[in-house]
């Protein structure tokens, strides 16, 4: 379930699996690498900051482009 409330430039863990085209496991798992940090929320239901997102999400195209 996701959160009804969250601060301007997160993202819930269901909104950034949905931008980087993964599932919640694969958000957990970019979390557990190092690739990803939690900037917020609560430890079930995580937040995550746009542009960190937003930054991952271009990083992951043009690693598939190339």
């Amino acid at each position: 379930m996701e959160s009804q409330i969250i601060r301007p430039g997160h993202l819930t863990a269901h909104q950034t699996a949905r931008q980087l085209g993964i599932s919640l496991d694969g958000v957990r798992q970019l979390v557990r690498r190092g690739q990803l940090a939690r900037s917020g929320g609560t430890p079930r239901q995580p937040w995550y900051a746009a542009p960190d997102v937003y930054a991952l999400t271009v990083k992951r195209q043009t690693r598939n482009a190339a």
